[in-house]
């Protein structure tokens, strides 16, 4: 099991809060949530599933790990 970290900006929006990942969002790595925990847990769902579907298609996971999402896959 490979294991990668990326930065993720959450930031207000309006009455939500928008979540992305800037080295995964060109692969669609962008949610959003009514509050800041609820963005932050969405943002690492779509991380781990964008991470799965460039490992089950053979595509190299983008460069841009920092500390700040965890993300795994199997």
């Amino acid at each position: 099991m490979k294991h990668y970290s990326f930065e993720v900006i959450v930031e207000p929006d309006e009455d939500r809060w928008h979540a992305y990942c800037p080295a995964l969002e060109r692969q669609g790595a962008a949610t959003w949530g009514n509050t800041k925990d609820e963005a932050l847990k969405h943002i690492r769902e779509v991380v781990q599933m964008v991470l799965e579907e460039l490992v089950s298609d053979g595509l190299p996971i983008p460069d841009g790990s920092q500390d700040t999402v965890f993300a795994s896959y199997v």
